[in-house]
């Protein structure tokens, strides 16, 4: 088994498509416009940008719900700030008013944090509406018990990832991407966020962390068994970059140690020149986006 091409042809097969990310792009440009042009008076497609995997760059093709920070003018917390009873909910209501006028089927979000945007295609946009500090963090607005401001920094997740993976020749995203394919193939109980915080720390002490194509099925080996290590009562970890909570209760090891079996197996196969078998075990692990050949 050619190791570098199976895994470059799945590292392109499971990248989102450029039609896409026109897509995605066009979506964005149209909500940005509507909400400046309610908010600020003039039409741009300025004044927001991509989080979440998106922004951080580690989504697949599969990805489907898009997260974009819409910043605010400061006049506009002013007036909801002083509202006497939770100017937070007339301001989230406000937006999504704003939206609906393009995008008819907008809703708030359950933890009424969000504006939520649904396109019959399956993809949806969940906009923060948000005001940009001084120090990089962005405050938005929760309803939530009468209604608070809380912060943010998504930009912080977005350069941890952008700086890990130029130290690590752009194997994190890529490593992030793979993880994806195999949470949805193998239905991992583990949040994508988290895959991404896991990915970082995982690289820190890497050895192989700046190799080419030709290491990735011992990338990923190597990545199972740290999953599968993971401290079993651990369920609070830190997001890198932005340092936010983030929980996961649901015990993901299990199927990190399969995986890290199958990679074994897969790994076993291809040194003895058996390549459908290898690819068969790559399959169970990642799904159909692995090639039979290349």
């Amino acid at each position: 088994m050619n190791v570098a091409s199976f895994f470059s042809t799945f590292c392109s097969n499971i990248a989102i498509p450029q039609s896409k990310r026109t897509t995605i792009s066009n979506r964005r440009k149209a909500i940005a416009k509507r909400l400046n042009l309610d908010f600020r008076g003039y039409s741009t497609e300025s004044y927001c940008f991509y989080a979440g995997s998106v922004g951080r760059n580690t989504a697949n093709k599969t990805v489907s719900d898009i997260d974009m920070i819409f910043v605010m003018p400061w006049n506009i917390y002013t007036k909801y700030d002083n509202y006497q009873s939770n100017g937070q909910s007339q301001f989230l209501q406000a937006v999504k008013n704003s939206i609906a006028t393009t995008y008819p089927s907008t809703y708030l979000k359950g933890d009424s944090q969000v504006v939520v945007v649904n396109y019959s295609d399956g993809m949806k946009f969940e906009v923060v509406p948000a005001f940009e500090n001084d120090n990089g963090t962005y405050t938005y607005a929760d309803s939530n018990n009468g209604g608070t401001w809380l912060k943010t920094n998504p930009k912080a997740e977005i350069k941890a990832i952008k700086d890990g993976d130029s130290n690590t020749n752009n194997n994190l995203h890529q490593l992030c991407r793979m993880m994806r394919s195999w949470k949805s193939k193998c239905d991992v109980p583990i949040k994508s966020c988290l895959l991404d915080t896991l990915a970082f720390r995982f690289f820190t002490n890497y050895e192989y962390k700046d190799k080419s194509y030709l290491y990735y099925d011992w990338m990923c080996r190597d990545f199972f068994l740290y999953l599968s290590n993971v401290d079993k009562d651990q369920y609070l970890w830190k997001m890198i970059g932005s340092g936010n909570n983030v929980y996961n209760y649901d015990n993901f090891r299990p199927k990190a140690k399969k995986a890290y079996e199958k990679a074994v197996s897969a790994i076993d196969y291809a040194t003895s020149n058996c390549d459908f078998s290898a690819a068969s075990d790559w399959h169970d692990i990642f799904g159909g986006d692995f090639p039979w050949s290349v």
